[in-house]
């Protein structure tokens, strides 16, 4: 869902006698398209003071909640714009994709069959109904009203890879990589495509496949973040130190959207209780004394977890996107956009407590990032962290990249670089902590205490 693919609806668009509030509406809309956020909250709550009904505003600020993490008030409002212009279909549209997002699946599916009583010929809304169905494994229904929205528009992308990834559920793989193919061919430049065709193969292990399409998207699409870093990861070619930057920023801003939808519906995610429940055993009674960092904070998962413990607790990430649904938590006294290194390394002797769930899975050596924390931390201090695991008696270098694009690391590197970072180990428990194509991510989550001066 974009604010840029949004139209105000026709019952107040042209509204002569509203022309002062439309004119604020659309300086609103253009902070919010701009990406500021609060700026652009602030005008609108101003506009519903002068007109509390305003469906326009009403719909546009809950699209923002969403996107800052406040899923039920956001459906909340659109609710309140849908009851003031009833058949308006942009309205119900956004409506389904945050209730399907939040997994409530039958007020999704009600919306877009509204969607398309109001606009039948959609392709959109019926890839959204196929993806609807898809989660809900009602895969004939699915896949029927994926190829009608093919007959409609036999070049819609998104339908095309949808249909690819039904057939990859259904086991149909050799049709899935023919939708993939089918939607490079035809826009060679968009992303989906090539992800989605690359992790069929490497999925399968067939890793020269999978770095043959990266590699041909890097040639299509140059300096491409993704395509990089993945072409690395299945090929082992240029493998980086850690995952750049740009590619950490794309990927997550990308994914802040469902974030969470993905992990704790279809993964079983567990990163962030499993650090919780082993920070428990070495930190004192929560009664909110602690100065704590959440490093590569995401959308939030670790601050309800600790956020009794803490006095201050700063959330530090990369990805923009991922930090305003974080501000929708509100746990956090600091939100703050960086690469998590550098910004920890110029924060020295500042923090009780340090926790990254599953961030470090995006370094290589962990040599740096635990100097860096070890620096960081007062006199006492805890850190504690996930990352997943490889076998030390495969991994001689103690960490290597993984086909999916993250890293993992060795039990003799994580306690090697702990000593080197003068961190004193207290944990280095075996977890699971996450699923993915069906079967368990091993890892580790570790604890380690600065010594006291």
């Amino acid at each position: 869902m974009s604010i840029e693919n949004c139209n105000p609806s026709p019952a107040v668009a042209h509204a002569d006698t509203e022309i002062t509030i439309d004119e604020a509406l659309r300086y609103a809309v253009a902070l919010h398209q701009d990406r500021r956020y609060d700026a652009a909250e602030a005008l609108y709550r101003r506009i519903l003071e002068s007109a509390p009904e305003h469906p326009d505003v009403l719909h546009f600020l809950g699209i923002l909640a969403n996107q800052r993490g406040r899923t039920e008030e956001a459906i909340e409002l659109i609710g309140q714009a849908i009851s003031a212009v009833p058949d308006f279909p942009d309205f119900h549209n956004n409506q389904g994709n945050i209730l399907a997002l939040a997994g409530r699946m039958e007020e999704a599916e009600s919306h877009y069959r509204r969607v398309l009583d109001l606009r039948p010929d959609s392709p959109d809304t019926l890839s959204n109904l196929g993806t609807l169905y898809r989660a809900l494994d009602r895969f004939d229904e699915a896949e029927t009203v994926l190829l009608r929205a093919l007959e409609m528009a036999p070049n819609h992308i998104k339908s095309i890879n949808n249909l690819g990834l039904l057939c990859n559920r259904l086991g149909r793989s050799d049709d899935a990589i023919g939708f993939y193919t089918r939607a490079i061919s035809l826009m060679p430049q968009h992303a989906d495509g090539h992800h989605l065709l690359g992790a069929l193969y490497f999925t399968q292990g067939r890793l020269k496949e999978a770095a043959e399409v990266y590699r041909h998207w890097m040639d299509t699409v140059p300096g491409h973040p993704t395509a990089k870093h993945m072409y690395a990861a299945c090929s082992g070619d240029n493998v980086p130190a850690r995952a750049a930057d740009d590619y950490v920023e794309r990927t997550f801003d990308l994914f802040a959207e469902s974030f969470e939808q993905q992990l704790q519906q279809k993964l079983s995610y567990q990163a962030p209780e499993l650090c919780a429940e082993v920070a428990a055993r070495f930190l004192p009674r929560p009664e909110a004394t602690l100065t704590m960092l959440d490093a590569g904070c995401g959308t939030g998962l670790c601050g309800p977890l600790f956020k009794s413990w803490a006095k201050h607790l700063v959330g530090v990430d990369l990805s923009s996107g991922m930090l305003q649904k974080a501000s929708g938590k509100q746990c956090y006294d600091e939100l703050i956009k960086a690469e998590l290194t550098t910004w920890i390394a110029a924060n020295p002797d500042r923090f009780d407590m340090i926790v990254s769930a599953d961030t470090l899975c995006y370094f290589g050596s962990l040599a740096e990032p635990l100097l860096a924390s070890a620096a960081s931390l007062r006199p006492g201090g805890l850190l504690v962290f996930s990352v997943e695991a490889a076998d030390d008696s495969i991994v001689l270098e103690g960490h290597r990249i993984n086909p999916h694009g993250r890293y993992s690391h060795t039990r003799s590197h994580i306690e090697a670089c702990l000593s080197a970072a003068g961190l004193a180990r207290l944990a280095i428990e075996d977890a699971v902590l996450r699923t993915e194509n069906g079967k368990p991510v091993e890892g580790f989550v570790v604890a380690a205490r600065k010594p006291a001066a």
